[in-house]
């Protein structure tokens, strides 16, 4: 559904898709990557991933016990992003930080191997609810756009959506890190199909997300931002957790005017390394769709009110941190 977990802008003219992996790293920097995958492939090869996956719960343990300055800022950041409404979370703070810390570090792991499992397993390892809400849409003919959000980890989702067999685009920022650079190479020398996800950066031309829509990808964008990076970005004001705060609208918009379903996603990490895909409708009536400022008020609200009950119910998938 998402192409990857950070999108902050809505993209404007200024630069041309840049392939992903493309951007050298030092010898030094490969050999240390190489062998921290080393290490923890010879763990999953001895324990298994559920040897790994408990590895990485103690290491996550370990970290939500030394790291208060970051425990200290989940804390924080959660807490002012659900205001009055923390009380209604389905578990405590500190438990929802402790599975923060538990969660991210696992799914970190996950990331630096994912391309050394078997494509079975993965699959095996994934549950797609209302699958049939992303396949009926893309029966249209016109692609698809899955509005994201900062929860949950979509640098995973991109890679099983991808195999999947679902063609995926997505934007980012431009500045990512060694590591990402290094682990989409190795993605795309061990699985072919990754090799076909597009990928832009924040400031790309308009005209690619147009093109994607009509060769039938799906396109992933996260609009729920925390600050605004330009004062020529499109907004709309929503209310969230009783505050109102300013969403990206950009590529809602684009979505608007090509008549393009649109849907919301969610990714859930759970025990094991097992992850649950959620689809939600309703965002847009496609019938009726046209990018006027009541339609898209309307579904910047829904869309704000989706992630308001999804944060309360998983409030450790909060990656705004």
């Amino acid at each position: 559904m998402a192409a990857h977990p950070v999108i902050t802008d809505t993209p404007i003219p200024g630069s041309e898709e840049k392939p992903v992996g493309s951007d050298g790293l030092s010898w030094f920097t490969r050999t240390k990557f190489m062998c921290v995958r080393g290490f923890l492939w010879g763990l999953a090869v001895c324990f298994g991933l559920g040897g790994l996956y408990h590895f990485g719960r103690f290491f996550g343990t370990c970290e939500w016990l030394i790291n208060h300055k970051r425990r200290r800022r989940f804390r924080k950041r959660l807490g002012a992003t659900l205001g009055d409404h923390v009380k209604e979370m389905s578990c405590s703070m500190t438990y929802a930080c402790w599975q923060h810390f538990v969660r991210t570090r696992c799914d970190k792991l996950l990331y630096l191997i994912f391309d050394k499992i078997p494509r079975e397993e993965i699959i095996r390892r994934t549950t797609f609810h209302r699958r049939e809400l992303i396949d009926n849409a893309l029966k249209r003919g016109r692609g698809l756009y899955v509005c994201m959000s900062h929860n949950g980890s979509h640098h995973v989702l991109i890679q099983i959506m991808a195999m999947l067999g679902y063609r995926i685009a997505g934007v980012r920022d431009r500045n990512e890190g060694a590591m990402r650079r290094y682990i989409q190479e190795k993605y795309e020398q061990s699985f072919p199909e990754l090799r076909a996800v597009r990928m832009f950066f924040a400031d790309s031309y308009p005209r690619d997300l147009y093109r994607c829509f009509q060769e039938g990808y799906i396109l992933g964008t996260a609009l729920d931002v925390s600050r605004l990076r330009a004062s020529h970005l499109r907004t709309a004001k929503v209310k969230i957790f009783g505050e109102e705060r300013e969403f990206l609208t950009g590529t809602m918009q684009i979505a608007l005017r090509c008549k393009v379903p649109v849907l919301q996603g969610f990714v859930v990490s759970r025990d094991n390394f097992y992850f649950d895909l959620l689809p939600l409708d309703g965002l847009v009536d496609l019938d009726k769709a046209e990018d006027t400022p009541e339609v898209l008020q309307e579904a910047m609200q829904r869309y704000a009110d989706n992630i308001g009950r999804h944060l309360l119910k998983y409030p450790d998938h909060y990656s705004r941190v």
